[in-house]
């Protein structure tokens, strides 16, 4: 076991963007609560609890609409269940929950790392996105973070927005740089069809915006974290270095974790097997106060040739790459005639690097992972 995945549905509004699981009804909080305590102590004496605990994240949601005693009570069930030696506790954040009193009644909570959905400092953009926040309580925030004392966080930026030139973005950047912050999640806006935006879409109200575009922004913000010392190690994510996201980390190394709460998902392999399991608690809040937590989606079962394709795309998305010989020893992997051919193409064309142990994408590979990860898996 790495990771415990913890998700907080409650949302004061709709993000534009959103298509996670989440509810806008906020009078059952306490209940959610208690809830997860007794799904988390149900863990006890499982397979789920034999070994350490590495990381906790909570996310949703919006996990910062619950108070510093309801974390903190979560925690303590943790601790109360499973062997924990924990090196990351993240908790996910939208600027108007944030103070400093708040902060510190979290830090002595037990979180040591702040995820911030920021987003932007544009008033014009938090509207289009419809975020709950003004450009001042973002910039409040962001002081009182920066004073907390709290020194490992992060801060979620989104470009490629309809209508945001480069100068909007690069004022965003340099808002955000203001308070060097040592991580940041940097996203590229996509419109998926049942969100707000993708409605807006298909009416024709609003328009994509282009490849060349949405580069262009990636190359600005990849060039000025760059130079104020914050790289690139994954596709949409920037660290000092040591700073880097673990939780997040272990998703892309293909680690167990275990989600609890309405909609989270889970995924468990024993490598001494060649098979693994996903599942998720069913996706209504409803269901999981009135039934119980035990509502559970159907158990997916993943194979080797499932597991083998989910590393390479996972492993990919990060500079460190893949190494083949864990492709070929953990998961019986090897690429086909055609796949060699591909990838000698693509290391032709300064799109990614292989040697005899790895193969990683440059970074303009990177630019567009997910175009040369969909060409990969599907040759055969």
């Amino acid at each position: 076991m790495t990771g415990l995945y913890i998700h907080i549905p409650f949302c004061k509004q709709a993000c534009s963007y959103c298509d996670f699981y989440f509810v806008t009804k906020q009078d059952q909080k306490q209940q959610l609560v208690d809830e997860l305590i007794k799904e988390i102590l149900s863990k006890k004496n499982t397979k789920f609890s034999e070994n350490n605990i590495q990381t906790i994240y909570f996310g949703g949601g919006t996990p910062s609409l619950l108070s510093a005693s309801q974390v903190e009570d979560i925690l303590r069930a943790i601790n109360q269940t499973f062997e924990l030696d924990l090196e990351e506790v993240t908790l996910e954040m939208n600027p108007d929950d944030v103070t400093s009193e708040y902060l510190s009644e979290l830090k002595a909570a037990g979180i040591t790392r702040a995820s911030m959905g920021v987003q932007t400092f544009d008033e014009d953009l938090l509207l289009f996105m419809n975020r709950a926040h003004t450009r001042e309580e973002a910039l409040a925030c962001m002081d009182a973070l920066s004073s907390s004392g709290m020194h490992s966080f992060t801060v979620d930026l989104i470009y490629g927005n309809p209508d945001q030139g480069l100068e909007l973005l690069d004022k965003d950047i340099e808002t955000l740089l203001s308070f060097n912050p040592p991580h940041i999640s940097a996203y590229s806006l996509t419109i998926e069809p049942k969100t707000r935006l993708g409605k807006q879409l298909e009416l024709g109200r609003i328009i994509e915006p282009d490849d060349e575009l949405v580069s262009s922004h990636f190359d600005l913000v990849e060039r000025k974290l760059s130079e104020a010392g914050i790289h690139q190690y994954e596709v949409s994510n920037f660290s000092k270095t040591g700073y880097e996201a673990k939780h997040n980390s272990a998703y892309w190394n293909h680690k167990n974790y275990l989600g609890l709460g309405p909609g989270a998902h889970s995924f468990w392999w024993d490598e001494s097997n060649k098979k693994a399991h996903r599942w998720n608690n069913e996706s209504s809040l409803k269901s999981y106060l009135d039934q119980g937590w035990k509502i559970q989606n159907e158990m997916d079962e993943l194979h080797l040739p499932e597991l083998a394709e989910e590393r390479l795309m996972l492993g990919l998305r990060t500079i460190q790459g893949v190494q083949l010989e864990v492709l070929k020893t953990v998961y019986g992997f090897s690429f086909n005639e055609k796949q060699k051919d591909y990838l000698h193409l693509k290391a032709k064309e300064g799109k990614l690097y292989q040697d005899e142990n790895s193969l990683r994408l440059s970074k303009t590979g990177l630019k567009i992972s997910d175009s040369i990860l969909l060409d990969l898996v599907t040759l055969s």
